[in-house]
């Protein structure tokens, strides 16, 4: 039986090395570093691991590291959509066998789909596993938004489908999805600057690549919040925003990257052609991270 996803789940940056090969030393301890923080959950091969650029060999041996490097310390969420049914279902059983706790399905962003076709992609790979299945709703990259009515139909439908993960930055849609069909769906916001309110709303959890950065700040806003202390956690809150907004105003990728340099765990760049952050942008993240260590 695969634990309850709550809490803060990181969407783990994908480092690599010098010639742009997957690094695998250096994976480990980014694992460890949100881990060793107190993060409930980490995310193999999501957006913020750099996905579109991973081949699928890759994403295995990506997703197989985090799984055994997390060793059973926290669940490990292994996104295994694919831009066709058939490549989804190959990637999310040999995740499933690899021990992966929970599979997130990014819906296919090449094709535009009709909802139609896309909620039959879901069904197909849904039921092709047995363990939990976390939808991911980013529709600025699939052009497709899974409203709320849908998902819930979806989690009334198929029994596996218990978590989804929206990154549609629509506020009014996530406050409907937390406080409408909580009864039959967790919802984890994946939009970073939404994390203090999306706890206080009572969202199951939040999905943040920041947390790769700040792993330790983003925890103790959690933690804050789940014993009921608002003010203390909207204190920490108002201290780590600065760093949140600088990173995500900058090209977030390399800006997760250009962060974890920074706070002393190189990742190396992004994959090609992503460009690692210009001078301005790095100035701004490493001047918002300096001021949090000073507080």
């Amino acid at each position: 039986m695969s634990p309850q996803l709550t809490g803060v789940l990181t969407a783990l940056s994908t480092p690599f090395d010098y010639d742009g090969a997957l690094d695998v030393g250096t994976l480990r301890r980014v694992v460890d570093r949100s881990i060793d923080a107190g993060v409930d959950g980490v995310v193999a091969a999501g957006s913020t691991g750099e996905v579109g650029a991973l081949s699928s060999e890759e994403r295995l041996l990506l997703i197989e590291t985090v799984i055994k490097q997390a060793n059973g310390r926290v669940p490990v969420i292994a996104q295994t959509g694919a831009t066709s049914t058939a490549e989804a279902i190959r990637l999310s059983q040999a995740a499933e066998k690899l021990g992966a706790d929970v599979l997130m399905l990014i819906t296919p962003y090449y094709e535009p789909l009709s909802l139609e076709e896309t909620v039959t992609y879901l069904k197909d790979v849904a039921t092709s596993v047995k363990i939990p299945i976390m939808l991911y709703n980013i529709p600025s990259v699939t052009g497709v938004n899974l409203d709320p009515a849908t998902v819930r139909s979806l989690a009334e439908d198929v029994e596996n489908i218990r978590y989804i993960k929206d990154s549609s930055a629509n506020w009014e849609q996530a406050l409907q999805l937390i406080h409408h069909h909580s009864d039959v769906i967790g919802t984890f916001i994946g939009w970073d600057a939404y994390l203090y309110s999306a706890l206080v709303e009572g969202a199951a959890g939040v999905m943040a690549g920041t947390a790769n950065v700040v792993p330790n700040e983003i925890v103790a806003v959690s933690r804050r919040i789940a014993e009921g202390d608002l003010s203390g956690a909207l204190k920490l809150w108002k201290q780590l925003y600065p760093v949140i907004d600088a990173l995500l105003s900058a090209p977030f990728i390399a800006s997760v990257k250009a962060g974890l340099s920074l706070q002393g765990l190189p990742a190396g760049s992004p994959r090609r052609p992503t460009a690692d952050l210009n001078t301005e942008d790095l100035a701004r993240v490493k001047h918002a991270l300096a001021g949090l260590n000073q507080k």
